[in-house]
């Protein structure tokens, strides 16, 4: 990311260092800040450093027209921003303090039940050929443990520990989690593994990766700077197409909504909410408990359709 602004720098700087903010998030909170500072000199005159709180105001009005979330998130940028030329005395005030950030409904995320998750591996393993052997290990990776979609593109070779019966997960903020995973997964990790010996050859040691990139050129060293693994892009790319085999609209396909599957399927078997909040990762179980929401509207729907009595009024008219 190069520099743009010193104090937006420092800022983005002290984020990924002080508060272990993942790369990611140093590239929203910069592309956000960069946006709000382009506004701010070109609509109120004046840098983004020295805003008030009625060009913020202005500004904040300006997001009328994008979804409630992203204009709450743009909002608590810069009142992180404003915070820290507070707390380095380069402002005296914060303009977002009396500014209230936009009601969110609560928005309940895509979910798959648990027959379109059937029909997923089921279109998976009429895959042939060697991706469609290491396409079923994600998809058993990511059903069988919710990992989110960067964390499972980038696992170590030596993540999975098949004795245990356990993935070592380093997930938002570089903190390390351990996730059970099940044999279906294991077996096809397994499988994958010997593809990908095969494939690499005496540099099957040069990626440190489970999932390398098959365009990579290994070196003789095995560095995480300098070696690559399949990309988010392309493992989006692959569900896409897996959706279409199985009957399900690509739009609702995403590798956070297997995620989302993973646990929502829990809860509903009855998986505590403390025991899916560590394997999610979720510092707050706040996050985790939407899934009870999932779970209590796919309890109200199978009372609706399979209760004796419901289905009686249905059928009356009532």
């Amino acid at each position: 990311m190069p520099d743009f602004h010193p104090q937006t720098d420092a800022f983005l700087d002290m984020m990924f260092a002080e508060k272990n903010a993942a790369k990611n998030t140093r590239a929203a909170y910069a592309a956000d800040l960069a946006y709000a500072r382009d506004f701010f000199l070109k609509k109120c005159k004046t840098d983004i450093t020295g805003a008030c709180e009625e060009d913020i105001k202005k500004y904040l009005k300006s997001l009328s027209k994008y979804a409630v979330r992203t204009h709450a998130r743009k909002l608590s940028v810069l009142r992180q921003f404003y915070k820290f030329l507070c707390s380095e005395k380069i402002r005296e005030d914060n303009p977002t303090r009396f500014i209230d950030a936009p009601k969110k409904g609560m928005a309940l995320p895509k979910c798959l039940s648990e027959k379109d998750v059937d029909g997923l591996f089921n279109a998976a393993y009429k895959y042939k050929g060697d991706e469609g052997v290491r396409l079923r290990a994600m998809l058993e990776l990511l059903y069988s443990s919710g990992l989110r979609v960067t964390e499972l593109v980038g696992l170590p070779l030596r993540s999975i520990q098949f004795e245990r019966g356990v993935v070592f997960v380093r997930g938002k903020g570089d903190k390390e989690r351990i996730v059970p995973i099940g044999k279906p997964a294991m077996k096809a990790v397994k499988e994958w593994l010997g593809v990908r010996k095969r494939i690499l050859g005496d540099k099957a040691n040069s990626s440190p990766f489970l999932f390398p990139s098959m365009t990579f050129k290994y070196e003789s060293k095995p560095s995480f700077k300098t070696a690559a693994h399949i990309t988010r892009q392309r493992l989006f790319q692959l569900l896409k197409e897996l959706a279409q085999g199985a009957g399900i609209d690509p739009n609702r396909l995403s590798p956070h909504v297997v995620r989302h599957a993973f646990a929502t399927h829990l809860i509903e078997h009855g998986a505590d909410l403390r025991s899916v909040q560590s394997m999610l990762g979720h510092s707050d179980i706040a996050t985790t408990q939407i899934y009870t929401h999932l779970a209590n509207e796919h309890l109200m729907k199978t009372v609706i359709e399979h209760h004796p009595l419901a289905k009686k009024k249905i059928e009356n008219g009532k």
